[in-house]
């Protein structure tokens, strides 16, 4: 065949087998009551994660990520975006691909692959969470992910009464890519343990550097709420003195400050 044309009008698209696709969103914010508005009391802010019931098989009545198919015509960032609004009634304030997750036996209804995106919503965003579509229930779960031993993680998320929780193991494999597997898991879908511990890894890694946690805050933001964040996501604690000589490269003073009855006003700040 001389031209491209004469070529792709006989190509035959069957020649290959080919996946579905999916698209599946690990939703994140900070929680905090009127009186952590600041960020200021540890018990009361904690990093949380959106899951959805399922209403049908498989794993039906289990908690999974909002995802779903994508449909033609539409691009993978669009169908992440029309799955949670249609499962959780909520729209996403930023997105970020985490990864291609491929593992052939990784849905029992046949070869499916998910492209995931972590989302992050922003303080004072609409973040309550209605189930919709084929979720029965959409709900905010605190969560955190520890290592217990050399290799090993313990992922729990929990709200109120309903606990769910995942033993995985950290792997790199022969090409350097690093993923976590499943050992153990209780009440999660799919292999959505493995999704939720890559995303909250790859959201750690972003914010060491701050690019993550500005995102969790608005425009302006005191240097108070910025640490708190990264203490909470980074599950760690910093000496404030030491925490602004570090962020000095990161931030801008915007001129402005706090107000308020009964607080001295704070400086705000935006992100360079």
């Amino acid at each position: 065949m001389d031209t491209e044309k004469e070529f792709l009008s006989t190509y035959n698209m069957d020649k290959y087998e080919r996946p579905s696709v999916t698209a599946d969103v690990v939703a994140f914010k900070i929680t905090h009551t009127d009186q952590c508005s600041s960020y200021r009391h540890e018990p009361e802010c904690k990093l949380s994660i959106l899951l959805v019931k399922r209403g049908g098989h498989p794993f039906k009545g289990c908690w999974a990520l909002a995802g779903g198919f994508l449909q033609k015509g539409e691009t993978i960032e669009e169908c992440a975006v029309r799955e949670i609004q249609e499962e959780t009634n909520i729209t996403p304030a930023s997105m970020r691909f985490v990864g291609m997750f491929t593992e052939p036996n990784r849905d029992p209804r046949g070869w499916i692959i998910s492209a995931v995106f972590a989302s992050v919503m922003r303080e004072g965003s609409m973040t309550d969470a209605v189930g919709g579509d084929d979720a029965t229930d959409a709900k905010w779960f605190d969560i955190s992910l520890d290592e217990t031993e050399q290799g090993k993680y313990s992922l729990h998320l929990q709200n109120g009464d309903i606990s769910l929780s995942a033993v995985l193991k950290s792997e790199t494999t022969e090409t350097g890519i690093h993923r976590f597997v499943i050992v153990e898991n209780n009440g999660l879908a799919f292999d959505h343990a493995s999704i939720i511990a890559n995303a909250l890894t790859a959201l750690r890694k972003e914010g060491i550097h701050f690019q993550s946690c500005f995102d969790f805050l608005p425009e302006e933001f005191t240097l108070t709420q910025l640490q708190r964040v990264q203490e909470i996501l980074l599950n760690t604690s910093m000496i404030p003195a030491n925490f602004r000589r570090k962020v000095a490269d990161y931030v801008t003073e915007t001129g402005n400050h706090t107000s308020g009855a009964g607080h001295r006003p704070a400086k705000l700040f935006r992100k360079k």
